[in-house]
């Protein structure tokens, strides 16, 4: 007869997966940076073209001691969350509407495309006379930035979602506010996390626009002027702002992907790997 193997003291290789995960995504910019620094401490790079990433470091730490680079961060954070609510809400409800009422989606389908294929970036003059160049005109834009992605693919979600599912859902008398939650929002919930990580990359881009053409506050702000002093090591640092932002709204999404769509087949068999 042979022992049952022991179960309970393997520890779970899914803790073990994502460090190694972690640290395998993190390799190739640390790799990155190191050549950097290397390459500017021996005089390959000069100092006014790139600064080593050391200097960086160092004006961010100055920054931070005055306070002027977590006020610049939070001016622009809260810019892109102002337009991420605004311009995602729109087009989540527009999609949604678009995907399940015929009549909605021939009466504002083809305007949305329209509008769609003008480049909102283009239109900064014009937001510049309609809002001037206070807050309204960057969190329109951030909002226009983020609209079109989230509708598009809350609306390919609605869409896709299987006719013999919500049929079902009616013969069994479910209302629309249980047919909403239970058939068509988990449904159509792994589309629209694509549109919104999408969108926040457009966020992110049309708030460095909006902020180096008109502000007076923010990290867009904060390395335009740096630029008419030649501060390259802020300007890089205010870059580096807006690659980490990004890289931390991304990762925020990707976590909710994860845990609101732990049922769904494949980020269980992902689990699992």
């Amino acid at each position: 007869m042979t022992a049952a193997p022991n179960r309970g003291v393997n520890p779970a290789p899914g803790g073990h997966r994502v460090w190694i995960e972690t640290l395998v995504s993190w390799a190739l910019p640390l790799l990155v940076v190191a050549l950097w620094e290397v390459a500017a401490d021996t005089g390959l790079i000069a100092a006014r073209v790139l600064p080593a990433p050391s200097s960086v470091a160092i004006a961010g730490w100055r920054m931070m001691q005055d306070g002027s680079l977590p006020q610049a961060v939070a001016v622009s954070a809260l810019r892109a969350v102002k337009g991420l609510v605004i311009g995602g809400a729109l087009g989540f409800i527009l999609g949604v509407a678009n995907g399940l009422w015929r009549p909605a989606e021939l009466t504002l389908d083809g305007t949305l495309q329209m509008l769609r294929n003008v480049p909102h970036l283009a239109i900064i003059p014009l937001v510049i006379l309609w809002f001037g160049i206070g807050e309204e005109a960057k969190v329109f834009l951030v909002a226009l930035g983020v609209l079109f992605p989230v509708y598009l693919n809350t609306y390919h979600g609605v869409r896709t979602i299987d006719p013999g599912l919500l049929e079902m859902a009616r013969v069994h008398g479910l209302g629309f506010a249980q047919l909403f939650w239970r058939v068509v929002l988990p449904g159509a919930l792994p589309s629209i996390f694509i549109g919104l990580r999408y969108g926040l990359g457009l966020m992110w881009l049309t708030l460095i626009v909006a902020e180096t053409i008109s502000a007076s506050s923010g990290i867009g702000y904060m390395t335009m002027n740096a630029r008419e002093f030649l501060q390259t090591d802020v300007v890089l640092l205010g870059v580096i702002a807006y690659a980490l932002l990004g890289k931390l709204s991304d990762s925020a999404a990707k976590f909710c992907e994860r845990a609101t769509l732990f049922w769904h087949p494949s980020y269980m068999r992902e689990a699992r790997q």
